[in-house]
């Protein structure tokens, strides 16, 4: 079997397999090795071969004995999470052997179901992601997924059953109109403070902000970790000051301050909404 044929067998696998189902398919060990000296095959590890294309942080994952799952899984797949994890999560199940291999700083997850290579699934790494996360990094990440159109109906049901019953109101609250993790937080911490924002608001004049509170109030979110300059900046002030005409007050947030300086946002909201409910009780 060439090298081009024993590639092929390969990706029919999934792109990572074991030499013993490619010697079931006819390979011998020598032509796998031959293939990955010919650059057709990634040797991951004793016995484990992928196709070049499998992107690496999988490989990885096969190396260390199983599938990319929880927050590594959500990022492949394109959903938001919150933070960049240190290490790999991966999921093994709950009896297979891990593998040492170099720099490993693998989270290893080993809940039921038996593992593959590959990536889980999103219903599957959602679930995954309640304990590593915890209740606001998973509600972003769901909400996330909804929004990008990863999950039916189904899935959503699918995880609402399969999480720990004190997070599945976080299921129940989800919309799938947050354009940033970093707007979900924002609703989800404020949800706790008994503040309601109305979410993807048509401001007259200004366009469409992405919370308003309290009828006067705006809130933006800036989800982006960098700006984009003095162009967007522009942009933003003459958003506001249409907002300050048409009798608004604008308040923004970036993704350092949500994340990283809450209190500091918590009593900026606090203190506007109550300068704001002092002047309306006021006109009265």
């Amino acid at each position: 079997m060439d090298a081009a044929t024993v590639a092929h067998h390969v990706r029919v696998l999934g792109g990572i397999a074991r030499s013993a189902q490619l010697c079931r398919r006819g390979a011998t060990r020598a032509q796998l090795i031959r293939a990955a000296d010919r650059g057709a095959l990634v040797r991951v590890r004793n016995g484990v071969y992928a196709v070049p294309e499998v992107d690496a942080s999988t490989r990885l994952a096969a190396a260390h004995g199983g599938e990319l799952c929880c927050a590594s899984a959500l990022r492949h797949h394109g959903v938001w999470v919150l933070e960049h994890p240190v290490g790999l999560h991966v999921w093994v199940g709950p009896d297979a052997r891990v593998h040492p291999h170099d720099g490993c700083r693998c989270t290893t997850h080993r809940d039921e179901g038996r593992a593959a290579f590959g990536v889980v699934s999103v219903v599957h790494a959602l679930i995954q992601s309640v304990r590593c996360l915890g209740a606001e990094g998973f509600f972003a990440a769901f909400e996330s997924a909804w929004h990008l159109g990863l999950l039916t109906g189904s899935d959503r049901a699918l995880v609402r059953q399969g999480i720990p019953a004190r997070f599945r109101h976080l299921v129940d609250i989800a919309r799938p109109d947050a354009e940033s993790g970093i707007e979900s937080l924002l609703r989800l911490r404020l949800s706790r403070l008994g503040i309601r924002l109305e979410s993807q608001v048509l401001v007259a004049g200004v366009g469409r902000v992405d919370f308003v509170l309290a009828g006067r109030i705006i809130l933006e979110v800036d989800g982006r970790l960098n700006h984009d300059g003095p162009a967007q900046r522009h942009r933003d002030l003459v958003r506001d000051a249409e907002a300050a005409a048409a009798g608004y007050e604008t308040l923004r947030f970036d993704y350092a301050l949500i994340v990283h300086d809450w209190p500091r946002v918590e009593r900026a909201i606090l203190g506007t909404l109550a300068r704001s409910r002092r002047r309306m009780h006021e006109q009265r």
